[in-house]
């Protein structure tokens, strides 16, 4: 039978001296026998059991889930649980991950527009980044509330057209105006518009905001805190804002 000191297991399972010393002192791979000089001595069973080590190790398991593995008289028990939690676990880790590197490249993004850099051009893409999940579902209700009225337009024209029935078009307009009125006020009231010269959220009046030039995400308006006038980005109200306005 084949005997392996520390450096050959080291060498053979490519890992470091150091390794092998470590998981000695853990108890997970003990050294078979100790030479004269009292040097560690490993068997070829040793040999694969750090391979299986280092290859759990490469999963991602945890010293001590290691161990207990190694210690089961019947590991088949416990490795489908182990490797189910490791799984769970790296699946959140990705989407941590992924989720940071959203935000870096929103960032990125975001200062690429932006021509005199200051700690709170960070803030500001920071503040709109956080918001834009609320302000999402604000976008969505709006879209599935009109659904039913443009579905009702649709078919109003096509009467009009092939049948030359034009009442159920009168319908649909007599109901758009007062639905495009109440559905701006709604949303008119949960958002908000952040300033990029004072970095300040505000509310401006209804009258103000609707008639405003604006573009998908910001509005032309004059800010009442440094009376900036110019284009500021839109965002969901947060309840201070909202109780001020």
């Amino acid at each position: 039978m084949s005997k392996y000191t520390t450096g050959e297991v080291a060498k053979l399972c490519g890992v470091t001296v150091r390794t092998v010393q470590y998981y000695d002192t853990r108890g997970i791979l003990v050294p078979s026998e100790l030479s004269e000089g009292g040097r560690r001595l490993y068997t070829d069973e040793d040999v694969k059991r750090m391979q299986v080590i280092c290859y759990l190790r490469d999963l991602g398991l945890p010293i001590d889930s290691i161990r207990l593995l190694l210690s089961e008289d019947d590991p088949g028990k416990v490795v489908s649980l182990l490797l189910e939690q490791q799984e769970a676990a790296l699946k959140a880790e990705i989407g941590e991950k992924e989720e940071q590197l959203k935000k870096l490249s929103a960032l990125r993004a975001g200062l690429r527009g932006v021509k005199a850099f200051s700690i709170e051009s960070i803030s500001d893409i920071a503040y709109t980044m956080t918001n834009k999940k609320e302000l999402r579902k604000f976008h969505v209700t709006m879209l599935l509330t009109a659904i039913p009225l443009g579905i009702l337009q649709l078919s109003s024209v096509i009467l009009w057209i092939t049948k030359g029935i034009w009442w159920l078009f009168a319908v649909w307009a007599a109901l758009a105006v007062p639905y495009a009125a109440l559905l701006s006020r709604w949303y008119f009231r949960r958002v908000a518009y952040l300033c990029p010269e004072c970095h300040k959220v505000f509310k401006p009046t209804f009258k103000e905001v609707f008639w405003a030039r604006h573009t998908p995400s910001t509005r032309r308006l004059t800010c009442p805190s440094c009376g900036h006038k110019g284009f500021c980005v839109e965002v969901a109200a947060r309840a201070e804002v909202k109780a001020d306005a």
